[in-house]
Parts: structure tokens; C-alpha cells; sequence
């Protein structure tokens, strides 16, 4: 996809409507240059965004060009490499679907379900009440959409990418999605057990870079969100219901939003928690991190059992 849909579009970056006039834009794109500028004390960072923003809409052609991109991969597929269950408290496994590779992960649940769900909502009720949304997709009406509706389609299409990356891993892996993580709605979007243990991870695309600042995840677009704190919380409330152990709890961002993994080492009870970049995450999966034991099959085969019996599944 071009642009993730939560990342703050070029109309956004310049300050301006995306029906704004050419000699709008221009003022705004010259105004901002001055503001920005690191020999003014400015941001390089906010003046890059400002020079990029400018290369993809400072045109007539450029701005056509960028106008019409549709949003392509953020439309949900019937052809996915995963199986789903649309129902919440039942399961649908893809491995009873016939592969021309070699033999896939046994998948559950209905990756991204909820967030998409949402998105349409969330959609539906921004465009008014008994407005006809013909293409919720639409590449206008998605950069158009606040930043929070559009997150939870960015939401949507990074869980779906990991369902897709972990059900290559192999039938030594078995995965669950949008799995129901407690009594207050909380959700894990992903519980994968394999040889190297078993991960809670997170999916997560905010539309920009992610650093780690006393211990949780910031950044531009992350508002008050508090990823790592919300999936530990999540994961205890799965553990005791389910009475198992997280090998490590994973969150899982854009490559261009991470350069090098950030990780958060456990004590006692607590697991480690890691970020990566998506690049990062199938190599994390098979191989753990380094000093962990990897399980036994007996292990995994009677963990897996546990899993399959006591795992319940998100409203979709």
C-alpha cells in the first residue's frame, strides 16, 4: 500500500483541506518552509515532511496522481492464505484448505475481523446517519475520514498481514486471532504457539515511527495510547483464565516505523516484551529470543489442547 491509511496524509502535513485551491496550497507549503526550517530553529524532521508533502500534491499532476490512489490492500480479500471464523466461541482452521506449497500453520479465528468491523462503523456513522457509503474504501473518503477511523483500518490490514506471515510458518505452528482476552472486551490479536513457545502479540500500524520512552511505546500519531501496558493487561487476564505462560508478548509495527527491535526484558511472573518490525517477526516466531529454552512436542501438543479447548473469540 502507498500510505498507510493512519498516517498523516500530505494535505494533513501542509495544514490544509484537501479541496483547498492550488494558490492555497502553495502559501500554506511556502508559510510552513519558514516555520520549519532547521536554520530557524525548526524540526529537520517536521521540514522533511514538509518537502515530501509538497513532492506528492505541489502539482497539478502529482496531486491527480495522489487524489486517485485507491487503497488498494486495505481491501479485505475472500482469496487470504488464512481461514476465519466469523462467530465469536467458534473456530475455522486452514489447514483444511488445500495448499500448492508446502503445509500451512493451523489458523483459527478471524484475523483483523473486529478492527474491520469497526472501521465500517466508525465509517458509517461519520458519513451521516442514512448516508449510502457506495465504497467505504474509496481513496477521498478514506484520507478525508478522521485520523481515528482511519487508524482502525490501518489496524485492520496489519493484523491481517501477520495471519498471512504467520500461517506460512509451517505445521508445527498453530495461531488464534481476535481472541477474547477477559470480562471487559479487552482482545489479543494474535496468541501463536510454536517450537520456540508461546507469543500474545499485537499488530499495530499508527502511521508513524514508534520509540520506546519509560517504558511504553510512543510517538506522533500515538496520542495516549499505551500499547505495551494494554497487551500486558490483555495477556494476564488470558493467562489466568486459560492457567498458561506467555513465552513473550510481541508487538508488531511497519518496518519504516522501527529500525531494530526494542525489547523489555521480564521479571519473575511478567514476560518479555518486544517490538519489531514486521521484516523481524517470522524469525522471532520460529526461533524465540535468544536464551530460550524451546519446547518439547509433547509440550506443545498438550499446550495446543488446552489452547483449542479454552480459547473464546471476539464478536465479529
Amino acid at each position: 500500500m502507498p500510505d498507510s491509511p493512519a498516517a498523516a496524509t500530505p494535505y494533513e502535513v501542509l495544514g490544509v483541506s484537501a479541496t483547498a485551491t492550488d494558490d492555497e496550497l502553495r502559501r500554506a507549503y511556502r508559510r510552513l518552509l519558514r516555520q520549519t526550517h532547521p536554520d530557524v530553529g525548526g524540526s529537520p524532521a517536521r521540514f522533511h515532511a514538509v518537502q515530501v508533502a509538497w513532492e506528492r500534491i505541489g502539482t497539478p499532476t502529482g496531486r491527480a496522481s495522489y487524489d486517485g490512489q485507491r487503497f488498494r490492500n486495505a481491501e479485505p480479500h475472500d482469496d487470504q492464505d488464512f481461514g476465519s471464523a466469523r462467530s465469536a466461541g467458534t473456530s475455522g482452521s486452514a489447514s483444511s484448505r488445500p495448499s500448492r506449497s508446502t503445509p500451512r500453520a493451523r489458523m483459527h479465528g478471524h484475523p483483523g475481523g473486529q478492527a474491520r468491523l469497526r472501521y465500517l462503523s466508525l465509517m458509517r456513522e461519520w458519513a451521516g446517519r442514512g448516508a449510502t457509503v457506495d465504497d467505504p474504501y474509496a481513496p477521498e473518503l478514506v484520507r478525508s475520514a478522521p485520523r481515528e477511523i482511519r487508524h482502525s483500518l490501518a489496524k485492520a490490514v496489519a493484523e491481517e498481514s501477520t495471519a498471512q506471515l504467520v500461517s506460512r510458518l509451517g505445521i508445527g505452528f498453530t495461531a488464534w486471532h481476535d481472541v477474547a482476552a477477559g470480562d471487559r472486551g479487552e482482545k489479543l490479536d494474535h496468541v501463536v504457539l510454536g517450537p520456540a513457545g508461546l507469543f500474545a502479540v499485537l499488530s499495530e500500524d499508527w502511521g508513524a515511527a514508534v520509540e520506546l520512552r519509560r517504558g511504553e511505546l510512543t510517538g506522533e500519531s500515538l496520542d495516549d495510547a499505551t500499547p505495551i501496558r494494554g497487551l500486558q493487561h490483555a495477556a494476564r487476564a488470558f493467562t489466568r483464565a486459560l492457567r498458561v505462560r506467555f513465552t513473550a508478548l510481541v508487538i508488531v509495527v511497519p518496518d519504516d516505523a522501527l529500525g531494530e527491535p526494542i525489547l523489555i526484558r521480564g521479571r519473575g511472573r511478567h514476560p518479555t516484551v518486544v517490538t519489531v518490525p514486521r521484516a523481524r517477526l517470522v524469525g522471532l516466531l520460529r526461533e524465540g529470543l535468544p536464551g530460550m529454552e524451546r519446547g518439547a512436542f509433547e509440550k506443545v501438543f498438550e499446550l495446543r489442547s488446552r489452547l483449542q479447548n479454552g480459547i473464546r473469540f471476539v464478536a465479529a
